[in-house]
């Protein structure tokens, strides 16, 4: 049998060319939008942990052929560049983290907020540290997670009592390495969010030299990866809904929900309960006084050089998926 070889080649460059192009129009599940939701988490974070452990956020989903992925983080720093980098669709932070993201240009939008909960980070010290008021504070070793809410606390604490950030040493650790820094004396003190906190003070004696109580907000975000919250809006909506009921019904029966939440967090129930107690759970959509608020944060991370470039909270704020 005798083959023209032109022919040949044009029917393999056609026959490649068309798979080529049927792999190209047939998109992953992912790149659909509409079949699974990656939601990061941090095992602080009490209603996330019930939502997970649950399962309602996967029945909820499971009508619009949507599963559900639950992907853990130490924290929210490392939360937001799981985000920026596609590891997740969903994830949720304090006030900090948002605005060192943004600033790197990450490409996330806020979903909605809980309520302010001040009480539920602090800065700490042992028991017998000699450090009794904040001014004490002044040229000491003071750790804490960069980048994470209880950067914008220290700052704004130091502030209300006369002292800058510049006149403390910060050590930047992630709260496990940072527990055990304070436990053996490299720190002298701690700037720490709940359940880290309310574990500290029941498991060593940790003292609270202050909370954020009239000095931040500490308000906590839900962020969104900006192409999959665009294009999935029922999906974020129904996550919206979930957390509105869970943190109803958590409120409703803090007990059942410490004692369900406790072993997800290796903690005991009693101290998870103290967690608990810190913080108002009622998601809601971004309203103008949060915005400002973020803006606030972001303007004095500039100002003090924590952050390359000022930033627009308004620019990364969506509430049309509601």
């Amino acid at each position: 049998m005798i083959f023209n070889v032109r022919s040949v080649w044009k029917w393999i460059f056609a026959l490649l060319y068309g798979v080529a192009l049927i792999f190209w129009q047939l998109p992953s599940a992912h790149a659909q939008g509409n079949k699974e939701l990656r939601v990061g988490y941090q095992k602080s974070a009490g209603l996330l942990v019930l939502l997970k452990g649950q399962g309602a956020l996967e029945k909820r989903l499971a009508v619009q052929g949507v599963s559900v992925k639950w992907i853990e983080f130490p924290a929210g720093p490392q939360m937001l560049e799981g985000l920026n980098v596609g590891a997740i669709d969903v994830g949720f932070v304090g006030e900090a983290p948002p605005i060192f993201a943004q600033a790197a240009n990450a490409r996330f939008v806020y979903i909605g907020n809980d309520p302010a909960a001040p009480q539920a980070e602090a800065i700490v010290v042992p028991k017998d540290s000699n450090i009794r008021q904040l001014a004490d504070l002044k040229g000491k070793r003071v750790a804490l997670n960069k980048g994470s809410n209880v950067h914008y606390l220290l700052v704004k604490v130091l502030e209300k009592h006369g002292l800058k950030y510049s006149d403390i040493q910060p050590v930047f650790l992630a709260p496990a390495d940072a527990r055990a820094a304070f436990e053996r004396g490299s720190v002298d003190a701690w700037a720490i969010w709940d359940p880290f906190l309310a574990a500290a003070e029941k498991q060593i004696g940790a003292r609270i030299l202050a909370d954020g109580q009239g000095a931040v907000n500490n308000y906590a975000f839900y962020l969104g990866e900006r192409a999959y919250v665009e294009k999935n809006p029922t999906v974020i909506k129904a996550l919206f809904d979930e957390l509105v009921s869970q943190g109803q019904w958590l409120k409703a029966n803090l007990k059942q929900a410490a004692a369900l939440i406790a072993p997800q967090q290796g903690l005991d129930a009693d101290v998870v309960e103290v967690n608990l107690r810190r913080y108002q759970f009622g998601v809601t959509p971004l309203t103008e006084a949060v915005i400002a608020q973020q803006q606030k944060i972001a303007d004095t991370f500039f100002e003090l050089k924590l952050i390359p470039r000022r930033v627009v909270v308004r620019d990364a704020a969506l509430t049309s998926v509601y």
